[in-house]
């Protein structure tokens, strides 16, 4: 194993492609994860640390200190922070603690007048109005989520293209079963939930840990990034972009892309059989964590048509994978070529750490690209070099 020893960045910025510039619109965050666009084009911004399974094993214990040397030491934010970019310039007028409280906050989503925000524990909804720069009353539980161990505690959410449903994410409660089976009921899937009634239902199983979701915006198609199984090696097991079909299982913990787990006891050959293969592969423990389709032509030419993905990057194998955001372009609403990368810069020539992405988002309306880096606690925009795109005045 291998960690990105973290250093900071210094003088220096992300490299983006010829033609963009890339500026740090937010720093001195506290541990920023996933990030949402406001109808008035106010930035919301999740930051915290959730979990707390217990360590089974001895290397468990020693795996849990070997991460932590390559994550920041800030505190758990535990919050949501606004900014306002009213000029388009990249740097906020206005940054503001949005929402307080809150339990290892995740994913958000922002339907008909209401936040919706994924605790580690619970989907909550807040009443919003619109240019309202903080919310004070407390939010409306919608549903509660598995949140008992908590091995995988994100919970990653997004809207249907209808807003009717929000979908969940819910990861394992463990490498490949280990803790045993009985805590894995209801994890390592996705939830589809009525955001006015709370109730839900689980759309596909056997996706280990589903870090990021977004809808592809020409099929309106719920996708994923996943991340997958440890301990078989540096290159087994890729982590994966896929669509996520109704009623669909996606091998874990009994099998990945066809191949039966051994580790994993009892053996099932009726749940390997019916396991389907995932889209896309991103490669073995880049740590895919953000996900952010390209809309209304995107950036233009070979970044029309695409998803963004942000890589967090591995610690389990000894040359570094990830620690970058790259493009996947698409063609019909499938995948069609190989990845670009698009932001990187985050490992140093030495193999040390600047920055780890986590969230990314594209905005349509300002033609901009937002990535969350936890290491280094910072908000990175990425612009075309040409005039701004009209601001939206708040409103």
């Amino acid at each position: 194993m291998k960690i990105a020893k973290p250093v900071g960045w210094g003088d220096e910025v992300p490299t983006v492609p010829d033609g963009f510039t890339v500026t740090p619109m937010a720093t001195d965050l506290r541990i920023p994860r996933q990030m949402l666009v406001l109808p008035n084009g106010d930035i919301l911004v999740a930051e915290g640390r959730g979990g707390n399974a217990p360590a089974l094993r001895p290397k468990d214990v020693i795996a849990g200190i070997i991460k932590k040397q390559g994550n920041t030491q800030v505190d758990s934010g535990d919050r949501i922070t606004l900014l306002r970019d009213a000029d388009n310039d990249g740097r906020p007028e206005v940054r503001t603690v949005f929402i307080d409280n809150l339990d290892a906050p995740y994913g958000l989503a922002f339907v008909d007048g209401y936040v919706y925000v994924a605790n580690q524990d619970a989907v909550l909804r807040f009443i919003y109005q619109s240019g309202q720069t903080r919310i004070t009353a407390p939010g409306q539980e919608v549903t509660k989520l598995p949140s008992a161990i908590n091995h995988h505690w994100t919970k990653a959410m997004t809207a249907s293209a209808d807003g009717q449903t929000l979908y969940v994410g819910i990861g394992s409660n463990s490498n490949v079963g280990e803790r045993g089976m009985a805590v894995e009921e209801e994890r390592a899937v996705v939830w589809a939930i009525d955001r006015e009634t709370g109730a839900r239902r689980t759309v596909a199983r056997g996706l280990r840990n589903p870090t990021a979701l977004a809808i592809e915006p020409q099929t309106s198609a719920l996708w994923a990034v996943v991340n997958e199984r440890d301990e078989i090696g540096p290159q087994a097991s890729p982590d994966y972009l896929t669509s996520v079909r109704e009623g669909a299982f996606y091998g874990w913990p009994y099998s990945y892309w066809g191949k039966v787990d051994p580790r994993v006891r009892p053996r099932k050959p009726d749940m390997v059989a019916r396991a389907i293969m995932p889209d896309y592969a991103l490669g073995s423990h880049v740590a895919a964590l953000g996900l952010s389709f390209a809309r209304d032509g995107g950036f233009g030419g070979s970044f029309s048509q695409g998803a963004f993905i942000g890589e967090h990057g591995s610690w389990n194998r000894k040359d570094l994978a990830g620690y970058k955001v790259v493009w996947v372009p698409f063609a019909g609403g499938r995948p069609n070529g190989q990845p670009v990368d698009f932001v990187t810069g985050f490992l140093t020539d030495d193999g040390q750490a600047r920055g780890r992405p986590v969230g990314v988002l594209f905005d349509p309306e300002r033609r901009i690209l937002l990535v969350a880096d936890d290491l280094s606690n910072t908000i990175w925009r990425v612009a075309p070099r040409r005039a701004p795109a009209p601001a939206r005045p708040p409103s």
